[in-house]
């Protein structure tokens, strides 16, 4: 599938080399790399035959006839055959980095059937002695046989002693023991904070569950990482990115320590992912750097130019904000979880210090209020355009907004994942109507003028690319359901979904003149593939895996 030739000796492989063109004008400057085969560089219709690569950079891109005079005695040379393809290095255009790195060192409860499956999962580890608190995350009532809210009571049962907190697969609610509750103060006569609720049993108890801001009451009470802690979620989270074939994360809310530590492991080269980071908008965050400025790194290693602010909640935990009520809970219409004041006073501070400001909406309402703000902001602020206003998700859309996207210059980041991830359960709340007008429009976006950048939102989604790809131009999961795909008049092309991956996300983080194509002058990030996911049918896509992942030009991992 490669074949991998080192000239530097001839050796054995003279005679196979001495078949290969070789110009002596090129000796001045030969490639460090070239690699041969059915190349999709992302910016062009058709594949190509060749690239070279010399130092961190592409320098050729085109026919192989055209590359090979690059080659020098001691270029390597990557074959990709027998059905493999190459393609851009992959972004994911909204995750959360440390979140990934944590999430592959706490109980993970992604594809629990039941809660009993989980219940099992945290009486073992409460039976382990380890001590502290129990935390996990990936949860989903949606998926189980009885999607009821869970309650304290039933980790009582298994971890009476030991405090628990096991945060949704959205993120968005935290499923908690009588033992964490009281850790935290909760009782009965607890307010529901601003922009979030305790659910409450019968008796007007706290039930066990707490949905968006409400989570902060118990989560503030877990002890924090130490550095060594963060440093290895981090390398975690590296490891798993290149194995993917992700080359660059847009990390979705990062504070000041966080940042720093990406510095300081990408200086020591302990940290190969490129990181486009956002800034959480946390009061010290966003005051600290808006005085600082944006942190621009001309190698696109760590840059720091975004701010993540959050509008709603989601749409499982029916924190998502809608203009109508849920049609599943008749009087709830989601929640604000920061107020339209905050959330102007951020963004336009944001613009005014030259960051992209990157404003969570998942709800018609909510976004429809993001979409206004960033339309007035845009009459009184000259630099709007120039930073790329940015909505996280853009899931629930009225009709009548959904062309202010492209009209306005707002780049819609979304998750196709969460699109297959929610069809089960999404009609129920938002009724056919809502479905077929606004929920998760991809087709609609494109064809009004927006640029969609995709990401996975990991861990709420699992990390790989390949099942973005796959949902993106199925809207199917992965066993193949429905037949045709919910709502298939949103889904993508293929090639638009592999530029949501790279040059449109790239776009998205102010890096499309170094990243997102293999184009002469870029840089040399890409990725082979097992199978060509650009002809092969949509099901083998998920058969499909990482070979190899280069960032800059160096292999950064290879599939044992």
């Amino acid at each position: 599938m490669i074949e991998l030739i080192r000239a530097a000796r001839l050796g054995c492989l003279g005679i196979l080399l001495a078949a290969l063109p070789f110009s002596t004008a090129s000796q001045d400057a030969p490639a460090d790399l070239i690699v041969t085969g059915r190349i999709y560089t992302g910016d062009r219709t058709d594949p190509v035959e060749a690239f070279a690569v010399r130092g961190d950079r592409f320098v050729k891109v085109g026919t192989t006839a055209s590359v090979m005079p690059l080659r020098g005695p001691s270029t390597t040379m990557i074959a990709v055959t027998d059905g493999a393809i190459v393609v851009p290095g992959l972004h994911d255009a909204h995750g959360h980095f440390v979140g990934l790195g944590t999430s592959l060192s706490e109980l993970d409860l992604r594809d629990t059937p039941n809660q009993a499956a989980i219940l099992e999962q945290v009486r073992a580890k409460a039976a382990s002695g380890a001590g502290g608190w129990i935390v996990g995350r990936g949860w989903d009532q949606n998926d189980w046989p009885d999607p009821a809210w869970p309650t304290r009571a039933a980790l009582d049962a298994v971890a009476p002693d030991t405090p628990v907190f096991l945060r949704r697969i959205d993120g968005h609610a935290a499923w908690v023991n009588s033992r964490a509750l009281a850790v935290a103060g909760i009782t009965r006569e607890t307010p529901d904070p601003p922009g979030g609720r305790i659910l409450r049993d019968a008796q007007g108890e706290p039930a066990g569950v707490l949905i968006d801001t409400a989570q902060a009451l118990v989560s503030r009470q877990i002890p924090p990482p130490d550095d060594a802690a963060l440093r290895e979620r981090i390398r975690l989270a590296d490891a798993e990115a290149r194995r993917l074939g992700l080359t660059m994360v847009h990390d979705a809310g990062a504070g000041s320590r966080e940042i720093e530590l990406y510095r300081a492991l990408s200086a020591e080269g302990a940290l190969a992912t490129r990181l486009y980071v956002m800034i959480d908008s946390s009061e010290a965050t966003t005051r600290e750097w808006f005085a600082r400025g944006p942190l621009i790194d001309p190698s696109h290693q760590v840059t720091v130019r975004a701010v993540k602010l959050y509008a709603d909640g989601a749409l499982g935990s029916r924190g998502a904000l809608l203009l109508e009520d849920y049609a599943d809970e008749p009087g709830t219409r989601g929640l604000r979880v920061t107020s339209p004041e905050r959330l102007a006073e951020v963004a336009a501070a944001a613009v005014d210090a030259g960051f992209q400001p990157c404003t969570h909406a998942i709800g018609d309402a909510a976004n429809r209020e993001i979409l206004d703000l960033y339309e007035r902001l845009a009459s009184t602020r000259a630099g709007m355009r120039t930073v790329r206003p940015r909505i996280e998700h853009a899931q629930i859309l009225d009709s009548r907004d959904i062309p202010r996207f492209g009209r306005l210059g707002v780049i819609a980041s979304v998750q196709p994942t969460h699109c297959t991830s929610d069809m089960p359960w999404a009609p129920a709340r938002l009724g056919a109507a809502r479905i077929d007008e606004g929920a998760y429009p991809w087709r609609s976006l494109v064809e009004t003028g927006a640029f969609l950048a995709a990401g996975s939102d990991f861990p709420v989604e699992r990390p790989d690319p390949l099942l973005g790809f796959y949902a993106a131009i199925t809207r199917q999961a992965p066993d193949g359901q429905p037949p045709g795909g919910w709502n298939p008049s949103q889904r993508l092309r293929r090639d638009e979904a592999l530029r949501s991956f790279t040059l449109d996300a790239a776009f998205a983080a102010h890096a499309e003149a170094d990243l997102g194509s293999i184009a002469e002058g870029k840089l040399a990030d890409f990725v082979v593939l097992s199978r060509n996911i650009m002809t092969i049918p949509a099901a083998e896509i998920l058969q499909t895996s990482v070979l190899r992942t280069f960032i800059g030009g160096r292999q950064v991992y290879e599939k044992e």
